[in-house]
């Protein structure tokens, strides 16, 4: 270990930024998740996870995944580098030239996307889900509700490029309250519009999500007025700094686009499995997305721009220091909360879920996904935190070839956990393609997980995600302070046993799963969570003084400002 990580003060100036920001972002995202919960409770009261729901998922999915191919996947990390560096050393008036350059150059490649999209559509659900061409009524109901939400392709895009802007303005809020609109449109959407539309209701919640995307992109425009950045028509599309982020893009697209092919996988599988499986990972996903998004992705957010001010400085220690201090804080807090989703998995999902059209037989098999899911949150978290320390230096690339690695393995692990897929009969591509996937199942199965194994192929892609570009990095800038990492996973995974007892003890005793009603069934498992937080916190105040008493410093910085 070298001393430069050693010497990295938790009070320094730059991971003082950082903990603001990321206590911003995580506020805002805790809002967003808790009227996610929201949105997806009332979808599972109208739609459970029958053909609607899966209709539903599968065409959000699409535009969803090109959303994170081209917006804040790939463009805002490679936008942020560049505009740091134009607003620096060319001065305010160039970075408002060249925001303008972008959003003019992105909106009209994004008109045309939507424009081809729409008109491939049905090849495209065929291709993502080709289990949905056994049903003509759920294959038309998925093309004509992606053929409507194609265009919120547009609006959020646009909308990552916003968030470039303000997130290096060091502005977070705005960028980190967008999915609050959208949430809100969906669920008004569903109570307000439904009834219109009877009993194709589900056409109301994608209406919610072009309304959505609209208001993500209102929501931004203030805010860039109030900073001078407004964009502004502009034709100056051969500026040397958009040349530069789309140098920068292309290796990232390429890199999400591997990332995103997990998700195409999963959702191919799923298809040729029981009705209801893609909702099934929906909803586990769903859930799992809590403690990712409020800390893997608020620290994420908030520590690229520090990164890259830190390189751009030539400040390699200082960025090193931040990687890890910032890993250190990712798994003391995605470890415990891994653990009790995996202890609680059945009554968190009956308590958010069950009632209506969303049945025992669906919690349990959300359940199933979500302790699957739940196996690498740890892995999913720290790549929020590794992956921009790449961007920050300008490597898009590196990630690129990582995740390829990771698709691979994730196909393998998939087909290996899943169990086995029956043949179809029929002539084509799609059809020659399903049954060799039917073959393969066949004669490799190791488990019989059916969709559980493709959340526990993801999981397992993600550890060799991170673990390669963990070693990458360390040949490339040095030693990381790995021993530092690995003494303080160790207390953590001593101080989670406490936690883990609770849980298993508040279910021996009927605490949860207790069948007696909504009310003390939500009841327990609240008591259940809040005793093995003070369980778990208790021991890590025996064992990780330093990390316990960061995360009170920042959670006790975040009371005392505003965001």
């Amino acid at each position: 270990m070298t001393n430069s990580v050693n010497s990295q003060r938790p009070e320094s100036s730059e991971n003082t930024r950082i903990a603001r920001a990321a206590g911003v972002v995580g506020s805002a995202t805790m809002l967003s998740r808790v009227l996610g919960y929201v949105r997806d409770m009332v979808i599972a009261l109208f739609f459970g996870a029958g053909p609607a729901a899966d209709a539903f998922f599968v065409a959000f999915r699409i535009p969803n995944m090109l959303r994170r191919l081209l917006g804040e996947g790939s463009l805002t990390v490679s936008f942020i580098p560049v505009f740091t560096e134009t607003l620096d050393r060319q001065g305010e008036q160039r970075a408002k030239q060249l925001t303008s350059a972008a959003f003019s150059m992105g909106l009209s490649l994004l008109v045309l996307l939507t424009v081809l999209g729409i008109w491939l559509a049905p090849w495209l659900v065929r291709v993502i889900s080709p289990g949905f061409g056994d049903d003509p009524l759920k294959f038309a109901l998925t093309v004509n509700l992606l053929r409507l939400m194609f265009p919120f392709l547009i609006f959020v895009s646009l909308v990552a490029l916003c968030m470039g802007v303000l997130n290096s303005l060091g502005h977070f809020a705005a960028p980190a309250l967008a999915p609050v609109a959208l949430n809100i449109c969906m669920i008004l959407g569903m109570v307000g519009l439904g009834p219109l539309f009877g009993t194709e209701r589900i056409y109301a919640l994608a209406i919610g999500v072009l309304v959505g995307g609209v208001a993500q992109l209102a929501l931004q425009l203030p805010f860039l007025a109030k900073r001078g950045f407004l964009p502004r028509p502009s034709l100056s599309w051969n500026l040397p700094e958009l040349r530069k982020i789309g140098m920068l893009m292309l290796p990232a697209i390429f890199g999400l686009g591997v990332t995103n092919l997990n998700v195409m996988v999963n959702t191919f599988f799923a298809s040729l499995l029981r009705e209801g499986s893609v909702s099934f990972l929906y909803y586990a996903d769903r859930i799992m997305e809590l403690p990712l998004g409020i800390f893997g992705v608020a620290i994420g957010t908030a520590a690229l721009p520090a990164m890259s001010r830190q390189i751009s400085a030539n400040d390699l220690s200082g960025m090193k220091g931040t990687l890890n201090l910032y890993l250190r804080i990712i798994i003391f807090i995605t470890l415990p909360a891994a653990l009790g989703l995996i202890m609680l998995r059945e009554p968190i999902v009956a308590v958010l879920f069950q009632r209506r059209e969303f049945d025992d037989a669906a919690t349990q098999a959300t359940a199933l996904a979500l302790a699957c899911y739940a196996v690498g949150l740890v892995a999913f978290s720290a790549l929020r935190i590794v992956v921009p320390a790449f961007y920050a230096m300008k490597d898009t690339l590196t990630p690129v070839l990582c995740a390829a690695a990771a698709f691979f393995a994730n196909i393998v692990c998939g087909l290996c956990f899943i169990g086995r897929v029956p043949y179809v009969q029929g002539s084509g591509a799609i059809v020659g393609l399903r049954n060799a996937v039917a073959w393969t199942t066949q004669h490799f199965s190791l488990a019989d997980l059916d969709h559980g194994g493709l959340a526990l192929g993801a999981s397992a892609a993600a550890f060799l995600n991170l673990g390669l570009l963990l070693w990458i990095l360390r040949r490339r800038v040095g030693r990381l302070g790995a021993r530092l990492v690995l003494g303080s996973t160790a207390r953590i995974a001593l101080a989670c046993v406490p936690l883990v007892l609770g849980c298993w003890g508040a279910q021996r005793i009927g605490l949860v799963n207790n069948g007696r009603g909504f009310l003390f069934e939500a009841g327990g498992l609240l008591l259940t969570i809040l005793a093995a937080l003070v369980l778990y916190a208790g021991a890590a105040a025996l064992l990780l003084p330093a990390e316990l008493g960061r995360i009170i410093q920042i959670v006790s910085r975040r009371l005392r400002r505003r965001p």
